[in-house]
């Protein structure tokens, strides 16, 4: 078994996500960076030469005008990564997409399509979509329910590693001696039909070397954590504290071992937001500038609101009890999280002003201080098994410089992080194995002489 070693991740806001909408106006940001490729790509060989994991890119099918500005005007995942795999050598591609509103085949050759483009670097995000609002723009009256939204789900992905098989790894014989392109006895139609999809198949397109995508999954409900166990080979989360990630580390981990899985073959890495500088207190300063900046209550508000289905919170009294009736229209958006900010607001007795207070968006775990706080920090969490690796929010580019020139060094004279990267493709610097197609997989099983069966 080869030495544990901590994974990396960064997350592209451009303009600014969540909790960042003042972010457009950093000078080393170009206005239009969101949808300018260049950037991305600058970004993306910043990741790669400091030997990062992956890029991911993340995405949503609604917004209202107070969306954050990254949301507002960007560019389409999958064609976002293609292009970068044109810029880039070994860094993952990873891509969020959804399960309610993509048709398994085109999504599942879009994806396959990007891993052969990036010789085995694709990697898929699976989500259920929390905006309601998005249901409009894909002809629906309405959101499907939480139950639906997760059952689909699990039987999408499903659905698309079939897909992803329909080829085995040698069918194209290509022998122009012999006339022979393909090998028809190693093409597979699929034939699903289940509860919410039937698709005949088979794919029009073979695996890359990394065999199939790799799937991430982020979900913190009871469902979405069930998900994750059974369908993910990455787990994006979020964790406040070391003491909160080992506690879902170990739950999400030991979900799958009772599924039969490894613990290696679910890497878990929580999203986080560093502030690197010469010494913990400058760094201090550095994150609160950031705060008063980045966090006005307008936007903290509209972030809040987003949780509970972008329910109309202006119409009641800042001042007033928080308004638990909002709940009620969040059971087809994010209503984890609507449910958490509503039993912290009853549980302290918060009015609404203080509960926008209360929940605004704050640095996971706290990775704030020098170089070397930051790595004693990330090196606490790793080997503590409160994370196998971590996603860097990309905010403000000298923050993010300064971890890649200054922290990542330090991980790697310490003998947590690569030095150079160990394979050619995501799932092998993951760690992850290659999934043997099922198809060759059953051919040899019933190849096997009746004595080895036994």
């Amino acid at each position: 078994m080869t030495e544990r070693k901590i994974k990396l991740g960064v997350i592209p806001y451009g303009v600014g996500g969540p909790g960042s909408y003042e972010l457009w106006r950093d000078p080393e940001i170009p206005g239009d960076a969101s949808v300018d490729i260049d950037w991305f790509a600058r970004v993306a060989r910043e990741a790669e030469d400091a030997r990062f994991d992956l890029v991911f890119i993340v995405d949503s099918q609604f917004i209202t005008p107070s969306s954050p500005p990254h949301y507002l005007n960007r560019l389409e995942p999958l064609t976002l990564l293609s292009a970068l795999s044109a810029t880039t050598t070994h860094l993952g591609l990873v891509g969020t997409a959804t399960t309610s509103f993509n048709s398994p085949f085109n999504l599942a050759r879009r994806f396959a399509s990007l891993d052969l483009i990036s010789r085995g670097r694709a990697g898929w995000n699976v989500v259920t979509s929390g905006d309601p609002g998005a249901a409009g723009n894909f002809g629906l009256e309405e959101h499907f329910d939480y139950a639906t939204r997760y059952g689909r789900a699990q039987e999408y992905v499903d659905l698309l590693r079939g897909l992803w098989d329909s080829y085995e790894d040698d069918a194209f014989v290509r022998d122009r001696e012999s006339g022979v392109f393909l090998d028809e006895t190693k093409q597979h139609p699929l034939h699903h039909e289940g509860e919410y999809f039937k698709v005949a198949g088979p794919l029009n397109i073979s695996r890359s070397p990394q065999g199939q995508p790799v799937v991430f999954q982020a979900g913190d409900s009871d469902a979405g954590r069930d998900l994750g166990a059974r369908i993910g080979e990455g787990i994006f989360t979020f964790a406040p504290s070391v003491q909160a990630g080992q506690a879902f580390y170990e739950d999400l981990k030991g979900r799958a071992r009772r599924l039969g899985r490894r613990d290696e073959d679910v890497v878990v890495m929580p999203g986080i937001t560093t502030v690197v500088a010469d010494t913990d207190a400058e760094a201090r300063e550095l994150e609160q500038h950031y705060r008063e900046t980045d966090h006005g209550f307008d936007h903290s508000l509209s972030d809040m609101s987003r949780s509970f289905g972008w329910y109309d919170f202006r119409a009641h009294d800042l001042d007033a009890p928080f308004p638990a009736e909002a709940l009620k229209h969040a059971e087809r958006s994010f209503f984890t999280q609507a449910q958490k900010v509503t039993q912290l607001a009853q549980e302290q007795g918060l009015t609404l002003r203080e509960t926008v207070l209360a929940s605004r968006r704050r640095p996971t775990g706290e990775f704030v201080g020098s170089a070397a706080t930051v790595a004693d920090l990330l090196q606490e969490w790793f080997e503590t098994r409160a994370a196998d690796g971590f996603n860097i929010d990309y905010s403000h580019p000298a923050t993010f410089r300064r971890f890649t020139q200054e922290v990542v060094p330090i991980l790697q004279e310490r003998g947590l992080f690569r030095v150079e990267y160990e394979a050619d493709t995501l799932r092998g610097n993951l760690g992850l194995s290659v999934p043997e197609n099922r198809h060759t997989a059953a051919r040899r099983e019933a190849e096997r002489p009746a004595e080895d069966a036994v």
